[in-house]
């Protein structure tokens, strides 16, 4: 699996940087990595596995999930109110 150079470059140092988020980072990578193993565009995960998987806790990951979702780096659907979420990875940089 490649990570875009942007992300490394840029999205880094702008997310654990200037927004004060390392775990919304660490999120990010998590994601994309994740999408990238099981090569689906969406990847369903509760807070709490999201937490288990990037080492942090359930508060971070939320944290981290809503930063990245007010960014735009990804989006969130669910079939009922009470399902697991699925997460797609954005990427704005590729237009």
């Amino acid at each position: 699996m490649m990570i875009d150079d942007y992300v490394v470059d840029v999205l880094m140092r702008d997310l654990v940087g200037h927004d004060r988020q390392p775990t919304s980072f660490l999120v990010y990578l998590w994601f994309t990595f994740e999408a990238s193993r099981n090569r689906r565009e969406r990847v369903s995960a509760s807070y709490q596995t999201v937490a288990d998987s990037v080492g942090i806790s359930k508060s971070a990951a939320q944290s981290g999930i809503r930063w990245l979702l007010r960014r735009k780096l990804i989006d969130a659907s669910k079939t009922s109110p009470t399902a697991v979420p699925a997460y797609r990875v954005l990427r704005p940089w590729h237009r």
